[in-house]
């Protein structure tokens, strides 16, 4: 399934599903902040199976109740906080809402006002194509490349044409933060090693091993790009990537930190969209940004 049709069918399943507690640990507190906003797409939402809440953006947004962005505003004990990140979010929803059966997210940018003194961003991989490729690659034969043979034509790449496309659009999300926000602490983070660069685990993700190294690489391409942005745009980059190697999710349960594409094999907590970060990376995320911070 494309990302779209995998966030709808996983927020019809969280609606009968309980809702987990979230693993922020209060009390830590550097300069003090008072208002946090929070921006992106699935990866930011830590888009969930089973812990979804609706505090803040509909159903269809599967926003998880213990995602990265409410874990630091916890645990920097921050006033106001806002969390306006949706599954299958594109930098065009900064400015206009996403709309579903299950409701309508506003604007993310309606969330930053000239208050605001954090923000965290995760965009860009929509936008590039990647999230839906990567069910693209499914097949039922490990020898079959459907994504190579897709996405790679007379030695032209078709999604690093798509990344490369992608990075004006973040960099212009980052602009319309700093005038929005203009006294904003503002954080990029990237997506962290989801699949590995060495070959995959088939039949346990039924993806070939060409098509897997494939999309590491253009994670690491992704990574590449979301880092120079940050640098030009003059804000701070969260990098998830680099310390992410040994946890994909090919790993066992307990160690990776993101979901195949049958996430109930296991979490210890929650259950996450297919090929999406689990508690274990959701709280990877947060050790990180906190960091970056200071504050960890």
């Amino acid at each position: 399934m494309r990302i779209s049709h995998v966030l709808v069918a996983a927020a019809a399943v969280a609606a009968v599903l309980p809702v987990g507690a979230a693993h922020a640990e209060p009390g830590v507190n550097t300069a003090p902040l008072n208002e946090y906003v929070a921006l992106g797409d699935s990866w930011a939402a830590d888009a969930t199976l089973s812990q979804v809440t609706t505090a803040f953006t509909p159903l269809h947004c599967v926003q998880s109740i213990g995602n990265y962005a409410k874990q630091v505003a916890a645990a920097l004990a921050v006033p106001v906080f806002r969390d306006a990140t949706c599954g299958g979010a594109m930098t065009v929803n900064m400015t206009s809402p996403q709309t579903s059966v299950f409701g309508s997210n506003p604007p993310q940018f309606d969330r930053l006002s000239e208050t605001t003194d954090l923000v965290t961003l995760e965009i860009g991989g929509n936008d590039a194509d990647l999230a839906a490729t990567v069910s693209d690659c499914v097949t039922a034969d490990p020898r079959a490349t459907p994504c190579l043979d897709e996405m790679v034509v007379n030695g032209v790449d078709r999604m690093s044409a798509n990344i490369a496309r992608a990075e004006p659009r973040v960099a212009a999300v980052l602009a319309g933060i700093r005038e929005r926000a203009p006294h904003a602490r503002i954080l990029l983070l990237d997506y962290f090693e989801g699949i590995g660069v060495t070959g995959g685990c088939f039949p346990m993700i039924p993806i070939s091993d060409p098509d897997a190294i494939w999309l590491g690489g253009k994670l690491i391409e992704l990574h590449d790009m979301l880092a120079r942005v940050a640098a030009t745009s003059g804000v701070e980059f969260v990098d998830t990537y680099t310390g992410s190697s040994g946890h994909d999710a090919c790993k066992p349960v307990g160690t990776r930190w993101v979901e195949g594409l049958i996430p109930f094999s296991g979490t210890p907590v929650g259950l996450a969209v297919p090929f999406h970060p689990n508690q274990l990376g959701a709280d990877y995320q947060a050790r990180r940004v906190l960091e970056v911070l200071g504050a960890n």
